[in-house]
């Protein structure tokens, strides 16, 4: 089990996680991750970082598909590997159709082809091994439609890479997704995943694997998981209660939020429900309170210390080998660090 620290949209308060970073780093903790949604970027925080730490991964978690083309996701990757001496771990995902259509502006399509065609672009760049050249349904390299110029040829970066192969993780929720992860990424980025019910995702990892020819062990598989510390476990449940309102009942519209899906799919419907007829009802204080302690203490790591440690046990004997952190407490870092 590797250990990795989620600092989220982390742009505008650096300073604040900044010493956070650093004792993760000083630690041995694998990784850091950033996120971007539709304000901070996670590029920019990554770069920052890579001069200010000396050998923790640096992992985006997640860069947007949309909000980039193919060839400028690889040329940032080999840019931001080059600056921190390898270190970048290439987390991406599609985000969600409202911060796609509604932020970027552009069509969310069809995922599973896009993903598909999109990391297969990004490897080819990197791997410079030849011109890019892509010709597919969503993309095509040189571009060739109709308002085409006729002048576009297939290029080479200019850029030598310091790896000709950048771990990809990708996020997926959905079971084709999840699917699709296994077949063609290095990695997945799972959310809300309790080890208890991990059985849920089984036939979809196996399947992905088994048609690229795969092994288990060919998947790395990174969770992310909350973290709230303290001695009082009802006060810690509560603090994280409006985090998972948010994502189960805001994030997306009634009927298209893969949040929602994932927690009925693991039996917490009745209770999904009711949060998601809340939270679009703007009552976002009573939708947290619905939230169960159940699938609080499945999916992340609250109480007194040592009830943090003991539950990592569990984690351990789940197919995740890294577990990324949400938490701004450095005792966290600590605890579970010394535990491994």
């Amino acid at each position: 089990m590797r250990l990795g620290l989620n600092i989220g949209y982390s742009g505008s308060k650096i300073d604040d996680v900044l010493p956070l970073v650093t004792r993760a780093d000083q630690l041995g903790f694998d990784s850091v991750w950033a996120a971007e949604a539709y304000g901070s970027d996670a590029v920019t925080v990554l770069a920052y970082l890579a001069a200010r730490t000396t050998r923790i991964k640096l992992a985006s978690g997640i860069l947007q598909m949309p909000a980039r083309t193919p060839a400028n996701t690889a040329m940032t990757a080999m840019t931001l590997d080059a600056l921190s001496g390898g270190r970048l771990i290439l987390g991406l995902g599609l985000s969600g159709p409202q911060v796609v259509e509604g932020w970027h502006g552009v069509a969310y399509g069809e995922p599973l082809g896009r993903t598909r065609e999109y990391v297969e672009i990004v490897r080819k760049a990197i791997a410079r091994t030849e011109p890019l050249r892509h010709e597919g349904k969503h993309y095509s390299i040189p571009y060739t439609g109709s308002d085409a110029t006729g002048l576009g040829k297939p290029l080479r970066s200019v850029l030598h890479p310091v790896r000709d192969r950048i771990p990809i993780y990708l996020a997926a929720i959905g079971p084709r997704n999840v699917e699709l992860t296994a077949e063609i990424a290095d990695g997945w980025l799972p959310i809300f995943y309790s080890p208890e019910r991990e059985a849920t995702f089984d036939s979809h990892l196996d399947a992905g694997l088994a048609r690229a020819g795969r092994k288990a062990a060919d998947l790395s598989i990174a969770a992310s998981v909350m973290v709230a510390a303290g001695d009082d476990l009802d006060a810690c449940r509560d603090r994280l209660r409006p985090f998972f309102a948010l994502y189960i009942g805001g994030m997306g519209a009634r009927g298209r939020n893969f949040y929602f899906d994932l927690a009925a799919r693991y039996g917490f419907e009745e209770a999904a429900t009711a949060i998601q007829d809340l939270y679009l009802d703007d009552r976002k204080d009573e939708a947290a309170a619905q939230v169960p302690d159940q699938l609080i203490d499945e999916m992340a790591l609250v109480g007194p210390i040592p009830r943090i440690v003991d539950r990592l046990e569990a984690w351990k004997s789940s197919r995740v080998d890294t577990l990324i952190l949400g938490t701004n407490q450095p005792e966290v870092l600590e605890a579970l660090q010394a535990s491994l």
